[in-house]
């Protein structure tokens, strides 16, 4: 009988190449609906595992102090510095838009009212987010690539516990102290550029201020810092502990990590305004 001829394995038909432009188009439309998603869900799970080793013993003083003098200290310059030019600003556009109908002398008021609630927290968190955010990124992402946070297991140290709580517990004490300091300075600034260039009467810009602004005012920013603190770390830790692919990579979870802290900055002061003022969201 003779041998039966083998035949050849039956092969996948491929696409056709409008299907596969259909196909791969999909894949990126689904992706793309998806990411913030995913991104949102790698969050809450690191968000998560900080407050669950946050209050677990070793507590390592010296990181976080380390961390505190990292974020707040270290960005003390580029705050007020931002913060002096800022209030300037507002001096100049305030005291010329008022003097058309003769308001003038509610510049100390507005300008008080305006750093306190809006943009001292707001100019602050995105002040620590180019400096200290995109530095804990990279160093993070730097350990990642390098296996350091993976020695790190091996020796049995949690690298949340160790790398990204501290991180976290400073930008939320740091970030509203920033703010404080951004809010003086940049009162400070707009007082010189109102009295000294503009030739407001100095106890009337100090008086509006001091009446209209209270507590109430500064606690609203004091509460958006804490959150956009939060915020900030979080998504630079975020993007470091689990950036791959050598020095390129570590290059794009940097950018990726400011531009969402930014998005996260703006996003989050709405929500948190519309929830203190009790408002609705839309």
């Amino acid at each position: 009988m003779p041998d039966a001829v083998p035949t050849a394995p039956a092969t996948k038909e491929e696409p056709s190449k409008p299907e596969a432009v259909l196909r791969d188009v999909g894949r990126w439309f689904l992706g793309l609906l998806l990411s913030p998603f995913a991104e949102l869900g790698a969050l809450s799970r690191l968000f998560g595992q900080t407050l669950f080793w946050g209050v677990r013993p070793p507590y390592r003083a010296r990181l976080f102090v380390e961390a505190m003098e990292f974020i707040g200290i270290g960005s003390i310059f580029i705050v007020s510095l931002t913060s002096l030019f800022v209030g300037g600003v507002l001096a100049l556009q305030l005291v010329d838009g008022f003097r058309d109908f003769g308001a003038e002398n509610q510049t100390g008021a507005v300008i008080g009212l305006a750093l306190a609630r809006e943009v001292g927290p707001v100019f602050a968190a995105l002040m620590v987010t180019s400096r200290a955010g995109s530095a804990m990124t990279t160093e993070l992402g730097s350990m990642r690539v390098t296996n350091q946070i993976d020695a790190l297991v091996t020796m049995a140290v949690e690298p949340v516990q160790y790398l990204v709580v501290p991180r976290v517990f400073a930008g939320f004490v740091m970030v509203p102290v920033l703010t404080m300091l951004f809010n003086v300075v940049g009162v400070f600034g707009a007082f010189f550029v109102a009295v000294a260039l503009l030739g407001l009467d100095p106890g009337v810009f100090m008086d509006r201020l001091r009446w209209l602004v209270d507590w109430d005012d500064v606690s609203q920013g004091l509460i958006k810092a804490m959150v956009f603190g939060v915020a900030v770390t979080l998504i630079a830790c975020r993007h470091g502990f689990y950036a791959e692919g050598g020095a390129a990579g570590v290059g794009r979870a940097t950018n990726r990590a400011v531009v969402q802290s930014a998005i996260a900055i703006l996003m989050l002061d709405y929500l948190v305004t519309s929830i203190v003022l009790g408002e609705g969201f839309f």
